[in-house]
């Protein structure tokens, strides 16, 4: 179970993927994150309504995945390579 401090926050203290089980680009992301063995915590914003009204508040609509880091940053829908240099940067940190 999450720690509920890092859920629905713009500082988590670990990675928030906030998804759906639906969407292509949130498997995609998550599939990433999984083969880079990245530590995370993802939310199902379909089962978790205040989830839902978070990412609709940080995106000005629901846009998935949208995925905040630690230092504050938020990526929304990022591709691969988005990711890859985000992640990159927190490793080099």
């Amino acid at each position: 179970m999450a720690n509920t401090a890092d859920l629905y926050t713009s500082n988590p203290s670990k990675i928030v993927m906030y998804s759906t089980t639906w969407c292509p680009d949130c498997r995609r992301s998550r599939a990433y994150m999984t083969a880079n063995k990245v530590e995370h915590i993802e939310i199902d914003i379909g089962k978790d309504r205040d989830a839902f009204s978070f990412v609709e508040k940080l995106t000005r609509r629901v846009r998935i995945p949208t995925i905040v880091f630690p230092d504050g940053t938020i990526l929304i829908e990022p591709t691969d390579e988005e990711l890859g240099k985000k992640l990159g940067a927190l490793v080099k940190s």
